[in-house]
């Protein structure tokens, strides 16, 4: 794809959460897209050289009053989001179970406070949606799970109740997947981004983000994801040599191409 429009396809390395972080998987990860038949400029850029830059964007954002700190734990948030008076099982979205807004009032921000070291900072979607929600949208060239493709509007009311207040800042890392990637498409200049449909939902996340944060939105692609016989999708949790599984079976590099659809 980037060939085609005389462009360059760039490598990044998502490498913020250190636990999940190994030099050996980096080094099938150079090793699959190589075989693959993609090559890319060096250096790549790493996130965990960029927490600065992260950091720089949650000083704007919290100047903007749309951050605000959270204690909670994961089986916190499910316990609140499943009570009776939520109603029932919690909604989830494309972050997980929907924040059900347990310290948003109380956890609130002053532009004088400084951000607190044991809580986690979630953006207020509410006012964040209301300050970016003037023709929210993005352009789809792949599709979304029901086929959503070309133009892809919604709404601020849309994101506040599907997707609520999320992470942009974990206590043990100081930024997020969501926060980080639209930093570093825009220092990058990416004009398309090409990811597996299971992050079509997320779009919405980054286009309200690209908003507060005064960056451009890129073209999105969002191709098929390969799964295993049971539907199941293959995930680095689960086996971090996906690839090379396939690769070992005999595949060639087009039969990979084929599974998502590119």
């Amino acid at each position: 794809m980037a060939r085609a429009r005389n462009g360059e396809f760039l490598l990044r390395i998502e490498d913020i959460d250190r636990s999940r972080a190994r030099p050996e998987w980096e080094a099938l990860i150079y090793e699959d897209l190589r075989w693959l038949g993609l090559n890319w400029p060096d250096p790549v850029m790493r996130q965990s050289d960029r927490l600065p830059a992260y950091r720089d964007a949650l000083e704007k954002l919290h100047d903007q009053g749309v951050l605000f700190a959270c204690t909670c734990n994961r089986r916190d948030i499910e316990a609140a989001a499943s009570a009776p008076q939520e109603g029932g099982a919690p909604l989830i979205g494309p972050d997980g179970v929907i924040y059900p807004g347990t310290c948003r009032i109380s956890g609130a921000l002053s532009s004088a406070q400084p951000f607190p070291a044991d809580a986690a900072l979630r953006l207020n979607m509410s006012l964040a949606a209301q300050l970016s929600s003037d023709g929210l949208s993005f352009m789809e060239t792949g599709a979304g799970p029901n086929g959503e493709t070309g133009r892809i509007e919604f709404t601020a009311a849309e994101v506040i109740a599907d997707i609520g207040d999320v992470v942009l800042a974990r206590r043990d890392m100081g930024t997020s997947y969501h926060l980080s990637v639209v930093l570093d498409d825009a220092a990058q200049d990416i004009s398309h981004v090409v990811r597996g449909r299971d992050l079509f939902e997320a779009t919405k996340i980054h286009v309200i983000l690209q908003r507060l944060l005064g960056l451009p939105t890129p073209v999105y692609h969002h191709h098929g994801l390969i799964r295993d016989e049971t539907g199941k999708r293959l995930a680095k949790r689960d086996d971090a040599r996906a690839i090379r599984l396939y690769r070992d079976r005999g595949a060639a590099p087009a039969d990979i191409r084929a599974m998502v659809g590119l």
